[in-house]
């Protein structure tokens, strides 16, 4: 079989009421770019009739999960599965358009490696857009992505910037800032966005904590990934010269100025500070040892080479 140029990639949970459709949508607008493609199913352990109805669907490679382990998860799978060299990834809930999938690839042709969908018209229910213009507020401090809607799944790759990555969690919303702090260009394009028919939404309070955690694993590895002694290390530093200057005046208060510090709290105070320092510049010299040791592991290190160029 001819290797495909386009690999979709479509995580679904309990969504009976649309895979038949989506299928639908996704070949037909596959059909009309003219190149080889390959839709990819990742059931997250559905509940429902989902993979009953994927019956019958032709072309297309269904990833079957034992049991529910996430969107991250599924579109891992999927990704891993895929063979293309564009990979697409989608909600299964309809409201992404296939019909996108002819924008995101135009935008990868002017030489960007990703490209978002930013549905700047959004068709969610209130809360839905509050936490999802939350999560935005805070992500322009913590990532610096310069991404609209990283909530957005539409989304295309290039094939090599999966090559040592791996999704956990909720890190799919992130992948378009990972990607960029290795130095890969990213792009963004208006997509449209269609309001829910079928099914429940699968997004709510919990999967935004689990976000906001994420988040911030990111900034850290953004920030110190490669050098975790220097926040680790400059904080402790900082926690244990303001214990010893504490320290340094209930000194000076009971040698030279004859105070009681018996039933003062500030001597506590100081003794704490300059233990939780030693600790935490001690935690950022293991880290520093285990991130070395990472790198070495996987035989990579802490940049990426786009090409070398001889002449």
């Amino acid at each position: 079989m001819e290797k495909p140029f386009l690999s979709v990639v479509v995580p679904l949970y309990n969504e009976e009421g649309n895979v038949r459709e989506l299928h639908k949508q996704i070949l037909e607008a596959c059909l009309k770019l003219g190149k080889p493609f390959e839709i990819i199913f990742v059931d997250d352990g559905s509940k429902d009739d989902t993979i009953k109805k994927c019956e019958g669907l032709t072309p297309l490679t269904l990833v079957k999960f034992r049991k529910n382990f996430g969107q991250t998860a599924a579109f891992d799978a999927g990704i891993k599965q895929a063979q293309g060299e564009i990979v697409i990834t989608m909600d299964g809930d309809l409201q992404n358009d296939p019909n996108d999938i002819k924008l995101l690839l135009e935008k990868i042709d002017e030489g960007f490696d990703v490209v978002s969908g930013w549905r700047w018209q959004r068709k969610d229910t209130l809360m839905k857009k509050f936490f999802s213009r939350t999560a935005n507020f805070l992500r322009k401090f913590l990532v610096e992505d310069n991404i609209h809607d990283s909530g957005c799944s539409l989304k295309a790759y290039k094939r090599a910037c999966f090559e040592n990555v791996d999704l956990f969690g909720e890190m799919h919303r992130f992948m378009p800032a990972i990607l960029q702090f290795d130095g890969y260009k990213v792009g963004e394009v208006k997509v449209n966005h269609r309001p829910r028919i079928h099914g429940k939404t699968k997004y709510n309070w919990r999967r935004a904590i689990k976000g906001f955690v994420d988040m911030v694993s990111i900034w850290f590895w953004r920030k110190y990934s490669s050098r975790p002694l220097h926040l680790f290390g400059a904080l402790g530093m900082f926690l244990s010269l303001a214990g010893f200057v504490i320290l340094t005046w209930m000194g000076v208060e009971k040698i030279f100025l004859g105070m009681s510090i018996a039933e003062r709290n500030w001597p506590l105070v100081g003794v704490f500070l300059v233990l939780v320092g030693i600790q935490l510049f001690i935690f950022g010299l293991l880290a520093d040892i285990l991130l070395k040791t990472y790198y070495k592991n996987r035989g990579e290190m802490n940049y990426s080479i786009k090409e070398i160029i001889k002449s």
